[in-house]
């Protein structure tokens, strides 16, 4: 999963974000809310899901939330405030947000929410993803084939559990670098690969049907 925080306090957004790349998600922080309303506006295919402070400089956590949802942006929002009031948390939600987080907070309780948040449509993230006889659970990242439990790291975990949810469709290797890496990550292919080479042999190696494919000239594929 990949998240955009937009938190003006760098320190904490950088805590953050160091917090949630040791689960395994991919993490960008931006500082205004102006910054964060454009980014999210031109890439918000790039992101699965935002947390997003209240009060920001430029533009209000509310105002930018307010205007993605206006024009069709349904990515799943975490509001962080500092009001514990129920006219604040009334806002937020009204505004379009999914939850809200008051500050200080604990990390145990954001991870918590942001799990709670991604489970909720059903039409997209159900709560077990099945495709033949492998089931991928995205609650407690438990993945078994069969009656065997697959142990997979972070990165074979998200990169299994982002083509379970695009079955059939070939991914190509930028897609999967841009929703599970950072930006700031140079290595593109080599590592995509060894990754890939890896979940493989994890999935199919000692399985007659085979459903993680290679779609030469364009990426990888879960056949459903």
């Amino acid at each position: 999963m990949r998240i955009l925080i937009v938190e003006d306090e760098e320190d904490l957004a950088n805590a953050l974000k160091k917090g949630l790349e040791k689960f395994g998600y991919a993490v960008d922080y931006l500082l205004d809310g102006e910054a964060g309303e454009r980014r999210i506006t031109l890439r918000h295919n790039d992101y699965d899901f935002i947390v997003l402070d209240l009060m920001l400089p430029r533009k209000s956590g509310l105002e930018v939330c307010r205007s993605l949802r206006s024009i069709g942006i349904t990515t799943p929002i975490l509001i962080l405030t500092g009001r514990d009031n129920i006219h604040d948390k009334v806002s937020a939600l009204d505004s379009g947000a999914d939850d809200y987080l008051v500050k200080p907070f604990s990390f145990e309780e954001l991870l918590a929410r942001i799990r709670a948040i991604y489970r909720r449509p059903p039409e997209a993230f159900v709560d077990e993803i099945r495709i033949y006889d492998i089931v991928l659970n995205p609650a407690t990242r438990e993945v078994r084939r069969g009656e065997e439990k697959i142990n997979l790291t972070l990165k074979e975990f998200e990169i299994l559990h982002y083509l379970m949810r695009n079955p059939n469709k070939a991914i190509d290797r930028e897609e999967l670098f841009v929703h599970l890496w950072d930006f700031a990550d140079n290595s593109l292919s080599n590592v995509i690969d060894v990754h890939i080479k890896n979940l493989r042999n994890k999935i199919d190696k000692d399985n007659d049907e085979k459903i993680l494919e290679t779609v030469r000239g364009v990426g990888y594929r879960i056949r459903k």
